[in-house]
């Protein structure tokens, strides 16, 4: 008797059956330029198709250095319907750190945009066997004149999809591979959590080198719904747009969501269409997530915490009052643990590192076991987790509060202290609009906070009645040092603060 064929399809096959059944759907809007389902799906398809006529699919790697543009999206998803594993790369980094990262996942080729291929040209010289495609006609030319059939390339649950690099906040980013099943089963669990629906029409200002910008890319792409990609922020732009294109999804990071908190006249801005918001890349200071709930709604933001390695918690807006601080429980069919220095899992209320495990997990770091071996806790009963370096602590009831990331962590006079408890209360002052605090040298405790703040338009409070402000609020052993003011804080492609610059530009401040 023939059994049924009920094989789990991957991300290729759903797409192109979308391409199929959603033919004359606007699958993605660039600009001026809309582009169908149908045309999406023929479109990726003889990209795949010339891929693979060109020697180049499963076991090879295909970086992507462009700007956002159909043509980017077109390329990941082309790449990854050819069999080949895709490898976006930030935009904001050096020429050599582009370069070595494009060694690192041993290209064998590369799409770009016109302005970031001139940014490679001595890695092109020294590589002459990796083709690069510039987008524009050269682009359009490559693609056409094969097949637009579904590639016949041969792809298993295994196989890599993409490779994502580290942000590299604390040094040389590492290759976070990611595999077919496991990012289909990421986008499954991740559209239930942040409510992508088929309807969805997302908005992406955020590169889409970033796993930030997978996340949405993804989710609605699974779903069948509409991709509405600009090349860059900003924040009364994207208010225009979210009216214009009744967006319903996006995903931004906090400093970007109170952006637009803070554009003249921002409650002119019909957003009525917004029925989930992301934000995640950093903490969402609870005042500014209540803010949020009032102008977008209280069932509309979703905060989520999560690593492009896999360990993803989310805090649903329905579950928000009370625990404004708090980054929620685990993605469905994952679970995470405290566990203190001496690995022993920590009880309720008490800190230590994050660890987690679940299918959405990546299998390992490319060509690191030394870095792959770093990040794992072995359990009590020998499974691997992740650590993910960052403190947090679970209340009695389950949810997560990120306390610190372990490397940010202050050591002074023999306590730890953890600078997002300082950050959270200097936010709250009226007039501190951005705010880091690092540990810099200290003669007497060894290490101490410093606070570097970014002060509200039009604020003409000096450091010293701010410093004495937060302490007043803080611990003993929490208090500032001092304040310092600045004009704006150094920050990746993805809003995360680099704290590591600013440890480097202060290092030789003095405590006295």
């Amino acid at each position: 008797m023939t059994a049924f064929d009920n094989h789990a399809p991957l991300l290729p096959e759903i797409l192109s059956l979308h391409g199929k059944w959603k033919g004359s759907k606007p699958a993605l809007v660039c600009g001026e330029e809309v582009v169908s389902w149908a045309q999406f799906d023929r479109a990726t398809n003889r990209l795949a198709n010339r891929l693979n006529a060109d020697g180049i699919g499963r076991g090879h790697t295909v970086g992507v250095l462009m700007n956002n543009s159909r043509e980017m999206v077109e390329a990941l998803i082309g790449t990854m319907k050819s069999g080949a594993c895709s490898v976006p790369l930030n935009l904001s980094v050096s020429n050599g750190a582009i370069a070595a990262m494009l060694e690192d996942a041993d290209v064998s080729a590369i799409f770009a945009s016109p302005d970031q291929k001139i940014r490679i040209t001595e890695f092109l010289e020294q590589n002459p066997a990796v083709a690069c495609i510039k987008a524009g006609p050269e682009f359009e030319a490559y693609k056409n004149g094969t097949s637009d059939a579904f590639p016949a390339a041969e792809i298993e649950d295994n196989d890599p999809l993409n490779i994502i690099y580290s942000s590299g906040t604390t040094g040389m980013p590492k290759g976070i591979v990611q595999t077919h099943k496991g990012r289909r089963d990421w986008a499954y669990d991740l559209s239930i959590a942040l409510r992508y629906t088929s309807a969805s029409r997302t908005l992406f200002t955020i590169g889409l080198y970033s796993n930030i910008s997978w996340v949405g890319m993804l989710c609605t792409l699974l779903a069948g719904g509409t991709m509405v990609v600009h090349q860059s922020f900003d924040a009364e732009a994207a208010l225009t747009v979210i009216a214009d294109q009744k967006i319903t999804n996006f995903a931004m990071v906090p400093i970007q969501l109170q952006r637009l908190l803070e554009v003249p006249d921002s409650g002119s801005f019909d957003l009525g269409s917004v029925q989930a918001v992301m934000s995640c890349g950093s903490p969402l200071h609870a005042d500014l997530k209540q803010e949020l709930f009032l102008r977008l709604g209280e069932t509309t933001v979703t905060e989520l915490f999560g690593l492009t390695e896999g360990v993803i918690t989310t805090l649903d807006p329905e579950e928000a009052a009370g625990r404004m601080a708090s980054v929620g429980k685990p993605l469905i069919g994952t679970d995470i643990k405290i566990v203190g220095d001496d690995d022993k899992e920590m009880p309720a209320g008490q800190a230590g590192e994050i660890v987690g495990i679940g299918r959405i997990i990546m299998p390992a770091y490319l060509n690191r076991p030394d870095a792959t071996a770093e990040a794992t806790w072995v359990g009590p009963d020998g499974r691997a987790w992740l650590r993910t370096g960052d403190i947090g602590q679970l209340d009695d009831d389950g949810y997560l509060y990120v306390v610190d990331r372990k490397k940010d962590m202050i050591l002074s006079g023999g306590q730890n202290i953890y600078p997002q408890d300082i950050e959270a209360v200097l936010i709250t002052h009226a007039a501190v609009n951005d705010v880091a605090v690092i540990g810099v040298p200290s003669k007497k405790w060894g290490e101490t906070p410093l606070a570097v703040v970014v002060r509200e338009p039009g604020a003409t409070e000096n450091p010293d009645p701010i410093c004495q402000w937060t302490n007043s609020k803080l611990g003993k052993q929490q208090r500032l040092s001092a304040v310092i003011f600045a004009e704006n804080l150094p920050r990746n492609a993805n809003g995360k603060i680099l704290k590591r610059k600013l440890r480097q530009k202060y290092k030789d401040w003095a405590d006295g």
